[in-house]
């Protein structure tokens, strides 16, 4: 009996009959939207000189990632009810709407308005596509397809960030965002069976339409008066030297207590062992790599005057390390059956710690440091690689027959928000450099001290965390629940 399941067990992957067109689906969906992700981080500092708005060069990033929380409490509700593929069509809907948006914007404000319809339609998009694995693949496929999740950036990272600082530079920053159109087209007709087939499967499953549209709207409310909250902290920081900007911080965070006690799981702020210990973790990380990959690219272009092709050089490096590392995660995972999860979690948060002081002292070192500027943001890109579908793994885990959703929108959730508000933070802070004359360059190292501070707490935080179930429990528990196709 036992050589029959470890059989069963190396003749099943993501690409088999049964989850092939589901899994080219699903990478196909995250090309498209991490070419977009990718080309902003690079041509951002070029698009805010463009537009005359350096001052609001973190909104580029927090007003789509505020909004991206929005999108995944309200699809994590609408994947439950209205199915997969209705909620996917209108997710893209928005998302293509916020790029015409930005593409077309004359100054910054219309821009962020833009970032911000991409945010709902990407945070939306990413919901649907973490509930399609829950319902879809079995735990011990889940590793591997979040792997095949980072493994979809490779192309993206490969051509993506360099070829948005040629188009920048050479043509328009607006191109960037034009060419993505084409792509989500294409994205969309070749899954477009794939999920109509998986809502098919989720209607026959009876989890339609579960929930209480009252807390469902109530959820939505919650989600949105959260953005506004954040956004006025943040707004406040930026002008905390004067007393309008100390009342808005206090009101912003008057608002985003309560709800955030709301929204996120309970025992998140305690940090509980099991979900809230591993989302909190997360999202620390998640932060501290995103801002700093944000804010290096801002010091690379800016204070040491490297073009925006090779800024583009840099989060390619940074990207294609993690996807290697998210390989090797699974390999690893599949070797000891999901035993090893937390620690490989701990491990990548240690990696992105020495990467994170590596890229301070690179900053802080005369001579330009370039060279130790990729090798930093490879180290910390390996390492985020190794502990992201980890804990995307652990997380679904918790999830009830039902409510895949519900943990798929709080990932999602605990990822934009961690990574909206510590860019905000960190725009804010060059902001407030700015005002105090202390210089650019000098408010990036604060910014960056800052987000070491984050990944070091992830790892605290990390110590918590706690599988569910063995992965041999859920082989079991998937084989009763799966439905015929």
């Amino acid at each position: 009996m036992e050589v029959r399941k470890t059989t069963n067990t190396k003749q099943t992957g993501i690409f088999d009959t049964s989850y092939r067109a589901l899994t080219i689906g699903i990478m196909l969906v995250l090309t498209t939207t991490a070419f977009e992700g990718l080309a902003i981080t690079t041509i951002a500092p070029k698009l805010a000189q463009s537009l005359q708005g350096i001052h609001l060069y973190g909104w580029i990033f927090s007003s789509f990632l505020l909004s991206q929380l929005v999108g995944t409490l309200v699809m994590g509700q609408q994947v439950d009810k209205r199915g997969v593929f209705t909620s996917l069509l209108v997710s893209c809907g928005i998302f293509v709407l916020g790029t015409v948006v930005a593409a077309v914007s004359l100054n910054m404000h219309i821009l962020i308005a833009g970032r911000a319809l991409q945010g709902f339609g990407a945070g939306a998009l990413s919901t649907c596509i973490y509930a399609s694995v829950t319902l879809h693949y079995p735990d011990a496929l889940r590793t591997r397809i979040l792997a095949a999740f980072s493994m979809a950036f490779i192309l993206p990272s490969l051509i993506g960030p360099y070829v948005a600082g040629l188009i920048a530079s050479y043509i328009s920053w607006r191109f960037v965002f034009w060419i993505v159109l084409p792509l989500i087209v294409l994205a969309l007709s070749l899954t477009f069976r794939s999920f109509r087939a998986l809502q098919h499967r989720q209607g026959l499953s009876g989890k339609a339409h579960t929930g209480p549209a009252q807390t469902s709207g109530s959820k939505v409310i919650h989600a949105v008066l959260l953005a506004v909250g954040t956004g006025l902290m943040l707004t406040g920081l930026g002008m905390i030297t004067d007393w309008e900007g100390i009342v808005l911080t206090l009101v912003g965070l008057f608002i985003m207590i309560p709800l955030l006690r709301k929204l996120l799981p309970p025992g998140t702020f305690s940090v509980k062992k099991g979900l809230p210990a591993t989302l909190v973790s997360r999202g620390l990380y998640v932060a501290c790599y995103f801002a700093t990959e944000s804010f290096v690219i801002l010091a690379l272009t800016e204070v040491k005057g490297v073009s925006a092709q090779f800024a583009g050089l840099l989060v390619a490096a940074g990207s294609l390390s993690w996807s290697a590392a998210a390989w090797l995660q699974s390999k690893l995972d599949a070797r000891d059956r999901g035993r090893g999860r937390k620690q490989r979690v701990m491990l990548g948060i240690g990696i992105m710690i020495s990467g994170t002081v590596l890229v301070i002292l690179a900053l802080i070192l005369p001579g330009g440091g370039i060279k130790l500027i990729l090798l930093s943001q490879m180290i910390t890109g390996f390492g985020v690689g190794l502990a992201n579908p980890t804990t995307g793994t652990i997380a679904l885990q918790h999830a009830e027959p039902g409510k895949e959703g519900e943990v798929s929108a709080a990932l999602q959730f605990m990822d934009s928000f961690c990574i909206g508000v510590s860019i905000g933070v960190s725009g804010a802070l060059i902001a407030l450099a700015e005002t105090l004359q202390w210089g650019v360059s000098n408010g990036i190292l604060i910014v960056l001290t800052l987000q070491l501070v984050f990944v070091m707490l992830s790892f605290l935080a990390s110590v918590r965390i706690m599988e569910l179930i063995h992965p041999e429990h859920h082989a079991v528990s998937h084989a009763k629940n799966k439905l015929p196709m």
